[in-house]
């Protein structure tokens, strides 16, 4: 049977590897451990807030060591995920298909979303759940005619506590990740080792031949007839500048800002993230409790219960880069005009909620769904392989795409990890 290394355990390593399994043997490298949600009373971090002792948005790993904040040279807060799960354990759940962009360069996804809805929990019915203060923003959003939608979540409502906590990690195991993707392709023979960042890809004779990975004196070769990199929309292109393939200045991060103000009993904290979102052009709305403001943000200085908040999410320009350890990424002139724009209808909405503009607060600009830096063309339509990568070396994940969503990317990325698997099959399995 030949053999498979697929880098990386979120959306796209966890499909690809799941796809592969079977037909190869498959070894999964994840430079994070086991994913553990966070435990610990929130109270903590709140005294912790009030004794000045929380001002680095990077120190949140000591609270929490899966998820890892990295700032940009223009002082851009980046968050992901670093263990098994990646950044899916960290998001907040929502099923929504954006391949525009895809389609317009000819390719068809129809039947891994479809695939995707019969394995994976899709639902809207967590509507029933929604509290006073979620029902009443609906209200207004409808009464300004900006037609919201109830977003569609990867969760089981049976277990879930509306705990407020999705993007902490689920505690109940409600809400679905890539964990269980990766799970599948475990039973069925794949292998996987933690704590193992993989450094560069080897090469022989123009094709790749295996990985080298590990930590310093640990680090080895790890062969391969193929190999896919899914580290993420930052991870991987560190690994292809290292192995000497260039990549494209072009990164896109999605960035959000939150819109804030004092509300008393708004519980938002305890409400489903993201329950609803408006698409606009250049951007969509959401009710979202923002937890990284709400400790290393000054502005936001009340109780959590008692802050009620507007994310905007943003489809910003692809303009960025990686550059060894460091991020470049400034937002255009369009991007802050659009930022604005949007800013301006959050304080609309909050002012008919009765908000006066004066108590009103905005969070810290963050984002955490990079992509674009390798991004795929009309002419890789039919192999999905980037054409400055050797045959046998394929990557499945955000790196791929050829615009900013401004839009969760789960569905999207796994879709075309699975389709990047099956070619794999088609063409490398014995």
């Amino acid at each position: 049977m030949p053999t498979a290394i697929v880098v990386g355990t979120g959306a796209g390593g966890a499909a690809v590897a799941k796809e592969l399994q079977g037909s190869f043997d498959v070894l999964i490298l994840e430079a994070g451990r086991e994913f553990r949600p966070l435990s610990l009373d929130l109270r903590l971090p709140e005294r912790l807030k009030k004794l000045g002792l929380l001002f680095d948005e990077r120190g949140i790993r000591l609270l929490f060591p899966s998820m890892r904040i990295q700032k940009t040279r223009e002082g851009m807060v980046l968050v992901r995920g670093i263990g098994t799960g990646g950044t899916t354990t960290l998001a907040t759940g929502n099923a929504l298909r954006c391949d525009r962009g895809l389609k317009a360069i000819g390719i068809d996804l129809d039947v891994e979303f479809a695939e995707l809805d019969r394995e994976i929990p899709i639902s809207i019915a967590h509507q029933r759940l929604w509290n006073e203060t979620t029902q009443r923003l609906f209200s207004v959003f409808q009464e300004m005619a900006l037609e919201p939608r109830p977003l569609p979540k990867m969760r089981r409502n049976e277990s879930c506590r509306n705990c407020g906590r999705c993007v902490l990690g689920c505690p109940s195991g409600a809400k679905w990740d890539s964990r269980e993707f990766l799970h599948a392709a475990l039973d069925r023979g794949a292998r996987l080792i933690t704590n193992c960042p993989v450094r560069a890809v080897v090469f022989k004779n123009g094709r790749a031949a295996g990985v080298a990975a590990g930590h310093g004196p640990r680090r080895r070769f790890y062969p391969a007839d193929v190999v896919v990199l899914a580290a993420g929309g930052l991870g991987t292109p560190v690994i292809l500048r290292s192995s000497g393939i260039p990549f494209d200045p072009a990164l896109f991060v999605d960035p959000v800002l939150c819109v804030a103000a004092p509300w008393d009993n708004a519980l938002q904290q305890r409400e489903i993230s993201m329950p609803f979102a408006v698409q606009r052009e250049g951007y969509i709305l959401s009710p979202y409790f923002d937890y990284l403001s709400y400790f290393f943000n000054r502005q936001w200085t009340s109780g959590a219960g008692n802050i009620i908040s507007l994310m905007i999410k943003l489809a910003d320009a692809r303009s960025g880069t990686v550059s060894g350890r460091k991020v470049v990424k400034a937002l255009t002139h369009e991007d802050t005009r659009t930022l604005k724009a949007a800013a301006d209808v959050c304080v609309d909405i909050l002012g008919r909620m009765g908000i006066r503009k004066s108590d009103m607060f905005f969070g810290t600009l963050n984002a955490g769904h990079p992509g674009g830096m390798l991004p795929l063309t009309s002419e890789d339509a039919k192999t999905l392989r980037p054409s400055r990568l050797p045959e046998n070396l394929f990557l499945a994940d955000a790196t791929l795409l050829p615009e900013s969503l401004g839009n969760p990317p789960i569905l999207t990325i796994m879709a075309l990890a699975k389709r990047v698997g099956k070619i794999i099959r088609r063409d490398f399995s014995d």
